[in-house]
């Protein structure tokens, strides 16, 4: 297959929690379709380097943030040290989460659902706002992983599904305010997919009678996998999706039929 162009040569995407299940494999798949990849994460930075090898063995070069999202200053550091390294970002992929516990609304406490909005709304906007100035000069595109959960209501996970609305409202209005400067925004909306944070959560919140249920309930009968959504993000980060902006690509098995 003929790697797809992105909005411009060199630079590179960043991709957001690239050092988790779904980010690695985002990683992965854009730096494989000739991207240079500037990849974040929090604490594992043994995982981030893991990526960052696979990375380079497609030939692309790599740098691993440690960055805190919900810090304004500390995603202003990052972006810039990867514009500096690079060029510029030419591509930014959201593909972190918070590890949430799945409660009905009545039982979040204020602090929690604070401390979610924080890390999940407010860190991205903190990443907007970091790389949208340096974007307007030369186009670009922004991806973010949604929600299924925004056409079929998931009982007990609002933490998830909320913050995640706020990110979708943002999406739009960089598709509508920004495509005068050649900047493209669309969204991935997820539905339980094997890997990332639903492995970490599964023993705690997912037992086999929920994911069960889930199965039965979608079309495909099955869950999807990162390698999956990594080719949506894909089609959307690359010149394949050039006309395509303001849009969500439902990605969960016909779960929200």
């Amino acid at each position: 297959m003929q790697a797809p162009d992105f909005p411009q040569e060199g630079g590179c995407a960043l991709v957001v929690g690239g050092s988790g299940g779904i980010g690695s494999e985002i990683s992965a798949k854009l730096a494989e379709a000739g991207a240079n990849i500037a990849l974040t994460y929090r604490k594992n930075a043994k995982a981030a380097s893991s990526v960052a090898e696979r990375i380079e063995a497609f030939g692309q070069r790599s740098m691993q943030l440690c960055m805190a999202n919900e810090v304004a200053s500390s995603v202003e550091e990052a972006c810039s040290a990867a514009i500096d390294h690079f060029g510029s970002i030419h591509t930014v992929v959201n593909a972190t989460g918070s590890h949430i516990a799945m409660k009905y609304i009545n039982d979040i406490d204020h602090d929690e659902f604070r401390e979610v909005m924080s890390a999940d709304m407010n860190g991205f906007f903190n990443i907007v706002k970091a790389v949208l100035p340096h974007m307007r000069e030369q186009g670009g595109s922004f991806v973010t992983l949604g929600t299924t959960g925004l056409f079929r209501w998931p009982a007990k996970d609002a933490l998830s599904v909320v913050p995640k609305a706020a990110n979708d409202a943002i999406i739009t209005g960089i598709a509508r305010e920004e495509g005068r400067f050649g900047i493209r925004a669309n969204s991935v909306a997820l539905g339980l997919i094997d890997a990332g944070l639903f492995r970490k959560l599964k023993d705690a919140f997912y037992d086999d009678r929920y994911v069960d249920a889930a199965i039965r309930n979608s079309a495909l009968k099955r869950l999807g996998t990162a390698e999956e959504v990594a080719e949506a993000v894909l089609f959307f980060a690359s010149n394949r999706a050039r006309y395509v902006t303001g849009q969500t690509l439902v990605l969960d098995g016909g779960f929200s039929l």
